[in-house]
């Protein structure tokens, strides 16, 4: 299947919160919602979105609520329980065929995915994509994001100037082309440019590094989600170390993991086509299913072979 347009559709979140998504593909489709990271929007996937739509997916790339394009919260709340309940919210006014979809959620939005799918009520979903997030982070990679979060209060003078602020955080990424893109992550505020997302936002992700009982909830909800889950590390991620990746597999059962060669804790803008080709084998397998959970996709088993 070749050129399946992208549309843009409003979903409601759990609030009442207008979540506005990047929509590509037919409603007839079987569906994969892309969830972003914090500080991130549904351009994240841009290319993702277009090339799995290209396959024969519906896809659904909505910014999360306090990014992008979304609504802001009221009283200024993000609570990962929040995040999860929106997922829930836009799930159940998908209407594409066959409904479970398969979620694919990067940083935050594997956080929400995973509470979504394992804590009650659980979103009915096929399968799940973490992409470069487990049950825990290494704390020296989350403050490095939430200082580049921080950073730069007042804004930029230009695009440019946010552009090499960007290049100096992601130092392995490639250098685009031109700098138009980075407008999708910005807004202006009189002669400024400020990054896209709630400020106040912030409050809530420094506070979600590991505190007290985090890690066992999220283990808990990869137990109860009881569907094929694969996890997606950015080979040199300082988010997500190969010990903590295995340890998260070692407690999940079924769990299955691959490793993406050159790519930091934001695999999918790192190294877009290498990370296509680890989650397509799973996806066709998850496509393919006839019977209960379990099985499927590609990837190696957590502390096995």
């Amino acid at each position: 299947m070749t050129g399946a347009r992208r549309a843009v559709r409003n979903f409601v979140g759990a609030d009442g919160v207008v979540l506005a998504a990047d929509v590509w593909g037919e409603a007839s489709w079987p569906a994969v919602v892309l969830l972003h990271g914090g500080g991130q929007t549904r351009h994240a996937w841009s290319r993702t979105g277009a090339r799995l739509a290209a396959l024969g997916w519906q896809v659904i790339a909505p910014d999360l609520r306090g990014h992008g394009d979304s609504g802001w919260s009221a009283d200024g709340g993000y609570d990962l329980g929040l995040y999860a309940d929106d997922v829930r919210a836009l799930l159940d006014s998908l209407d594409s065929f066959g409904a479970r979809p398969v979620l694919v959620g990067a940083s935050l939005g594997g956080l929400s995915a995973l509470l979504a799918a394992g804590e009650a009520p659980e979103a009915a979903v096929r399968a799940l994509v973490l992409v470069d997030v487990a049950h825990r982070p290494d704390s020296r990679g989350f403050h490095r994001i939430a200082e580049f979060m921080r950073g730069a209060p007042e804004g930029f003078a230009s695009v440019a100037e946010a552009v090499a602020a960007t290049r100096a955080y992601l130092p392995q990424r490639s250098r685009p082309a031109d700098s138009a893109g980075m407008q999708n992550n910005l807004r202006r505020r009189g002669d400024r440019w400020v990054w896209h997302w709630d400020p106040r936002m912030l409050d809530s992700f420094e506070g979600r590094m590991d505190p007290p009982g985090m890690a066992e909830r999220l283990l808990s909800a990869g137990r109860r989600a009881a569907v094929p889950i694969l996890l997606v590390r950015g080979q040199v991620s300082d988010v997500v170390p190969e010990d903590i990746a295995e340890e998260f597999c070692d407690l999940v059962p079924g769990a299955r993991r691959v490793d993406v060669a050159g790519a930091g804790h934001m695999v999918a803008g790192d190294r877009n086509d290498p990370f296509l080709a680890a989650i397509v084998p799973f996806l066709e397998g998850i496509a393919l299913l006839n019977s209960g959970p379990g099985e499927g996709g590609e990837g190696k088993r957590c502390g096995g072979a």
